[in-house]
């Protein structure tokens, strides 16, 4: 599946319910959408939970369920979702919609923690600490989904990289909210991993 970074709603996670797979744990989710109208989405539907994407295994009037499972709880911050966690919701690209932000798949690689934010007049500049095996496809003006915001990188170094949060996106995104030291998702530009890989193959030959 395929989303663009623009973050269409802010749900909340209303219900928690632990299952035990073969594989390890999973969670069932149970999401309330704020304004995003569930009759809008199916069963099997792909949906963007700040920035994972899971399908919806049961929709309702009010709310739908997703499964994540054991990998998706490895490598996310979804394993610490309770009730009243805010997320950020996207559906799946349609053929016919703009692509405003960037190619998001919603599988994440890695998961960072805000190391500073910064007023600077109506916007808010931001800090991500990452890990090297993230921050090596990040790049200054490059693109990047924050909880599956899509985002520009202003600045980047061998620890971190910085975003400037716009009045638009603070209002319509659960970003500006989280404090210091919160945890976020992150997918970086798919783009830059497979010239990694292509490039590498045309080097072994």
């Amino acid at each position: 599946m395929v989303f663009t970074g623009l973050i269409e709603d802010v749900g909340a996670v209303v219900a928690v319910t632990p299952r035990q797979l073969p594989e390890g744990e999973a969670r069932d989710l149970v999401i309330a959408p704020a304004a995003l109208a569930t009759a809008e989405l199916a069963v099997g539907d792909s949906v963007s939970v700040d920035g994972c994407c899971l399908t919806a295994i049961a929709v309702d009037a009010r709310s739908f369920t997703v499964q994540a499972g054991p990998e998706t709880l490895r490598r996310t911050t979804l394993g610490s979702f309770g009730e009243g966690t805010r997320v950020n919701l996207e559906r799946a690209l349609l053929p016919t919609t703009r692509l405003g932000g960037h190619i998001v798949s919603g599988h994440i690689d890695g998961v960072g923690a805000i190391a500073a934010k910064v007023p600077d007049g109506a916007w808010l500049a931001v800090t991500f600490r990452a890990a090297p095996d993230v921050l090596r496809y990040v790049v200054e003006k490059g693109s990047i989904a924050v909880d599956g915001i899509s985002l520009t990188v202003n600045k980047v170094d061998a620890t971190s990289f910085q975003v400037a949060l716009i009045p638009h996106t603070l209002e319509k995104t659960g970003l500006g909210g989280k404090i210091a030291g919160a945890t976020v998702n992150l997918e970086v530009d798919i783009v830059g991993k497979y010239v990694e890989k292509f490039v590498g193959e045309w080097k072994i030959r």
